[in-house]
C-alpha cells in the first residue's frame, strides 16, 4: 500500500469517528516556534505553570516523543453546543459542558491507532489529547486545518474555532498537506473584547492574563487588579471566540458525550453560590471543570461577588 491510499485510509476512519477534519505533516523540527516559545517562556506569560519550562526540545520535535517518527497526525473534534448557559449565571467556557474532552478523544485516537495497525501493519506511535509536551495548535496549522488567530487559537474558515486539536505521532510514512493562509485580515475583534486585555499584541497571548489561566492554572488567590475585569467567568473563558466572525460558521456538536448536565445550563447565580459538594460532583460528573475541585469554583465565585 502506497502513501496515498494509507492516508486516504486514515483520513476516511477519522471522520467516521466522528473528527471534524484530518491533516498530516511531516514529524520534523518545529524551527519557527522554538524562538517564538522561547522567548513567551522568557517573558514570564506562562505564570505559575512552571511545566511548560519542562522538555523544550520535546515540544518542539516529536522524534524526541515517538522514535523514529514520520509522520504527524492532527485531528479536530467539534465541541460547540447546541444550547447555552442561562444568561443570569456565572460563566463556563462551552469547552467543558460535557465530559472531559481528554477521555472522549483518548479513546477515539486509540481506535484511530488500532485501525492503522491492523489495516497497514506495524506501525507504532502515540496519543496526544493536550496532555504532554505537544505545540498541538502549531502542528495543526503545519497540517493545513486552519490558522493561528490573532487570539493565537487555531481557526478554519468553515467551522471557527470551537473544536479540540489532538494528534497521533507515528513511525509511518504518509501524503503531506500543505499549510492554510491567515484570514484574520484587519480584524482587531479579539483583542478588542478581551475583558483582560491579555492579548497584549496581534498573536500574542500574556497568559498569566488570561481569564482562563486564572480561574484554572493559578492556585494562588486571583490578584485584586483583576477585580470586575472577569465578564462573569467562573471556569475558562470564550470571549476572544465568542466575538470572533468565523465562528458565526460554528455548528452544533453531533458527540452525546459533550451533552451537559441540564443543571449546568438552568443554574442561575444564586445556585451556584449555594452550590454543595454533592451537587457538584452529579454536574460534573467526569467534567474537565473537575480540575479546579469544589474549592476553587467557590474561590472564583467569591472573587467574581466582590
Amino acid at each position: 500500500m502506497n502513501a496515498t491510499k494509507r492516508t486516504h485510509l486514515i483520513k476516511t476512519e477519522a471522520k467516521r469517528l466522528g473528527f471534524l477534519s484530518c491533516g498530516i505533516s511531516k514529524a520534523e523540527f518545529l524551527e519557527d516556534e522554538a524562538p517564538r516559545l522561547e522567548k513567551w517562556l522568557k517573558q514570564n506569560m506562562h505564570g505559575e505553570m512552571q511545566y511548560m519550562e519542562n522538555h523544550f526540545d520535546k515540544r518542539l520535535d516529536p522524534t524526541k516523543l515517538v522514535e523514529d517518527s514520520k509522520s504527524v497526525i492532527s485531528l479536530l473534534l467539534n465541541y460547540f453546543p447546541e444550547e447555552k448557559q442561562n444568561p443570569d449565571s456565572f460563566k463556563i467556557s462551552k469547552y467543558a459542558y460535557g465530559m472531559d474532552y481528554h477521555f472522549v478523544i483518548k479513546d477515539k485516537l486509540k481506535s484511530l491507532l488500532h485501525f492503522i495497525q491492523e489495516e497497514i501493519g506495524e506501525v507504532h506511535g502515540r496519543a496526544f489529547v493536550d496532555s504532554a509536551p505537544v505545540l498541538d495548535k502549531a502542528w495543526a496549522a503545519k497540517s493545513g486545518l486552519g490558522w493561528i488567530g490573532k487570539h493565537s487559537n487555531l481557526l478554519t474558515q468553515q467551522v471557527g474555532s470551537f473544536y479540540f486539536v489532538a494528534e497521533l505521532i507515528v513511525d509511518l510514512e504518509l501524503e503531506y498537506d500543505a499549510p492554510v493562509t491567515d484570514h484574520c485580515g484587519t480584524c482587531t475583534a479579539c483583542i478588542d473584547a478581551c475583558p483582560t486585555k491579555a492579548i497584549i499584541e496581534p498573536y500574542v497571548v500574556d497568559g498569566s492574563k488570561c481569564i482562563s489561566y486564572l480561574t484554572i492554572e493559578l492556585k494562588n488567590e486571583i490578584p485584586s487588579g483583576f477585580q470586575d475585569k472577569m465578564d462573569d467567568w467562573m471556569f475558562g473563558c470564550d470571549v476572544c471566540q465568542d466575538v470572533c466572525p468565523w465562528n458565526r460558521f460554528s455548528k452544533p456538536h453531533n458527540e452525546p458525550l459533550f451533552n451537559p448536565n441540564p443543571e449546568l445550563l438552568s443554574f442561575t447565580k444564586k445556585d451556584w453560590e449555594e452550590i454543595t459538594g454533592e451537587i457538584f460532583n452529579k454536574v460534573f460528573k467526569k467534567s474537565a471543570v473537575k480540575r479546579t475541585k469544589l474549592s476553587g469554583l467557590e474561590r472564583n465565585i467569591r472573587f467574581l461577588k466582590k
